[in-house]
């Protein structure tokens, strides 16, 4: 019977300091090894805080669902804080605050992650948990617990989509962005219908096919010798059962070949317009081309959108615009929330315009380059955390997983400081074409009059 025993006696917790001005090389050293099994573990030593942070991904988000089963992936989110074979319901949350840790989890179209940090002098704990429930999961799961996740999960989608203001917009965005069979046209959170029709077993088959240790990565980081954590790891996760690995998705094509026109009435009292491109997946040439033209365009209050919008012609409440970056395809963004006594044809207009002038004309060097420093800032900001969403040892895990080397943090960071003002023009061009894009308006309910009109066309 697997047990763990231990004491909860633990160090003091210290502060994360800056990186030192002096360091230059752009580097995150780590250990990697695999166990019989087929877990993928990378390790990373990080001694300036006595502390660990252990982060598992799992290689399957909602694009590994099918149409009529969507949502599991998101549904395992919830179910695997639920107890498993060693640990009662409750203890997971209960054990780790106990030792002075926090921990939680995330589901993407590309990935699950679950994340715990914790004193170093707990690691034993974090590993043993995660261990528990990747190998024993299905022993303490009912058809009870699952109906109850099920609820909790409709209910989230009530809260975050079909309640909230706007909300409905991000599903209306997949829908007509890919088509139906397209493993992005659903939302993560998936769709009631399906969620409803899901049975006990579809669950377990779904988790026995996708939550193996052959499809999973562990990343340890923070202050642990490698030695150290390969004993603990092969300890807890030695005596999982071996599983198969899963074959890499090939989505069916994705090509928008018109401008798409989509009118939602909401109970809002602004109409709200989202423009929307497939754009380059996450680290293809001109991903990053499109993170700094988001930037250029609408990135502060002397962004060019912003600029003329909210403060010259004062016809906007806010604008924004973003690089969603994903694995399989990413989609560029722009949102505009219109004031009052305008409508959103004004502002697509605008948007439209100054969206032409990037392709008619290159941006200054000194727009690309404070865009570019910006997004290095918060770069070099993350690496000073070893744990939590998007902290050294989530990184660390999806460079694994995409690319094959853990430490692409120099070559990655490289994309955005080769960028000049003619590889913004570029994406520009490429990936922001008028006849290709999903035009969403959301309007007041019974003011469909404040949309943009299908008729009209960007020149």
């Amino acid at each position: 019977m697997r047990q763990l025993t231990w004491l909860f006696p633990l160090l003091a917790l210290g502060v994360v300091g800056p990186l030192s001005a002096q360091e230059t090389k752009l580097a995150v050293p780590y250990t990697r090894f695999v166990l019989p099994n087929g877990l993928n573990v990378i390790i990373h030593e990080d001694h300036s805080t006595p502390m660990v942070a252990v982060n598992m991904r799992y290689n399957v988000g909602s694009a590994r669902e099918k149409p009529g089963r969507t949502g599991f992936a998101h549904l395992f989110e919830h179910i695997m804080f639920e107890g498993s074979g060693h640990v009662a319901e409750g203890k997971f949350d209960e054990w780790l605050e106990a030792a002075g840790g926090d921990n939680n989890g995330s589901t993407s179209e590309d990935g699950t992650q679950y994340w715990e940090n914790v004193p170093s002098n707990a690691l034993d704990l974090a590993l043993f948990l995660e261990s528990d429930r990747m190998g024993y999961l299905l022993d303490a799961m009912s058809p009870a617990k699952v109906d109850g996740q099920r609820d909790v999960v409709k209910n989230e989608r009530r809260q975050s989509y079909e309640n909230r203001p706007y909300g409905m917009a991000w599903i209306a965005l997949g829908e007509n962005l890919y088509p139906a069979d397209h493993p992005y046209h659903w939302p993560v959170i998936g769709s009631m219908e399906d969620l409803t029709a899901a049975s006990y077993q579809d669950v377990v088959d779904f988790f026995k096919k996708y939550y193996g240790p052959a499809n999973a990565s562990l990343t340890i980081a923070g202050d642990v010798t490698a030695a150290q954590a390969r004993r603990e790891v092969e300890k807890w996760f030695g005596d999982v059962p071996a599983s198969t690995s899963v074959a890499p998705i090939a989505p069916p094509a994705a090509l928008l070949t018109e401008e798409k026109h989509v009118v939602l009435e909401d109970r809002v009292q602004l109409p709200r317009v989202y423009i929307a491109y497939q754009s380059p997946a996450w680290l293809a040439p001109g991903d990053a081309a499109l993170d700094i033209t988001a930037n250029v365009l609408a990135g502060g209050k002397n962004s060019r959108l912003y600029k003329r919008m909210v403060y010259d012609l004062q016809i906007a409440q806010d604008v924004s615009a973003f690089e969603s970056s994903n694995w399989l395809g990413s989609q560029f963004i722009i949102i505009a929330t219109a004031r009052s006594g305008h409508t959103l044809d004004e502002l697509a207009g605008v948007i439209d315009e100054e969206i032409k002038k990037l392709a008619d004309q290159p941006p200054t060097a000194r727009e690309v380059q404070r865009a570019v420093n910006q997004y290095e800032a918060g770069f070099l900001d993350r690496l000073e955390r070893i744990g939590g969403f998007g902290g050294k040892a989530d990184q660390l895990n999806q460079y694994s997983l995409r690319t094959g080397d853990p430490d692409y943090f120099a070559e990655d960071l490289a994309r955005y400081r080769a960028i000049d003002s003619s590889d913004v023009q570029a994406a520009v061009i490429t990936s922001l074409k008028p006849a290709a894009r999903v035009v969403l308006s959301v309007v007041p309910q019974g003011k469909t009059d404040l949309a943009v009109p299908a008729k009209r066309r960007a020149t």
